[in-house]
């Protein structure tokens, strides 16, 4: 198992996002890979990834992804599942956006030594009736916002 390659498709998946590239976040998947967006769109299939990544990408300006790896978990020698968390900077600001914080889900598989995205998918953290849980998490995130900015 090699979770520093789970790590990096991940971080990869992240830059694609904030750059606003939809071909290139598409271009991790595997061709039959799925996800599960923030607003709870399924998209099947990596044409459609790309097409509903682009069509999001045309209507606004998305918001600037920080996250922290909390779980790589093997689940074979080529499988992996990545839990992590997630704080959004809303564009041309540079302090998360508590609303809009995630639990972010990454399948990923191995094939001829290259990891790809099986599945993803982006959960709102609600943490209903427990503010000082998203309080303390968005403090994290934002602590990790000079971290990521840097690395």
């Amino acid at each position: 198992m090699n979770e520093c390659g789970v790590e990096t498709l991940y971080r990869s998946l992240l830059e694609h996002w904030n750059d606003a590239d939809a071909a290139g976040f598409r271009g991790l998947f595997r061709d039959d890979g799925s996800m599960v967006g923030f607003d709870g769109t399924s998209v099947e299939g990596g044409a459609a990834i790309e097409d509903h990544l682009a069509q999001i990408f045309a209507d606004h300006q998305q918001p600037t992804y920080v996250a922290k790896v909390r779980e790589i978990r093997p689940l074979g020698a080529d499988a992996a599942l990545l839990r992590a968390v997630v704080g959004s900077m809303p564009p041309g600001q540079s302090n998360i956006e508590s609303s809009l914080n995630a639990v972010q889900t990454m399948a990923a598989v191995r094939r001829n030594n290259e990891w790809r995205i099986a599945h993803f998918q982006n959960t709102p953290t609600r943490l209903d009736g427990r503010p000082d849980e998203n309080d303390a998490l968005t403090t994290e995130l934002q602590a990790a916002v000079t971290t990521y900015a840097s690395g």
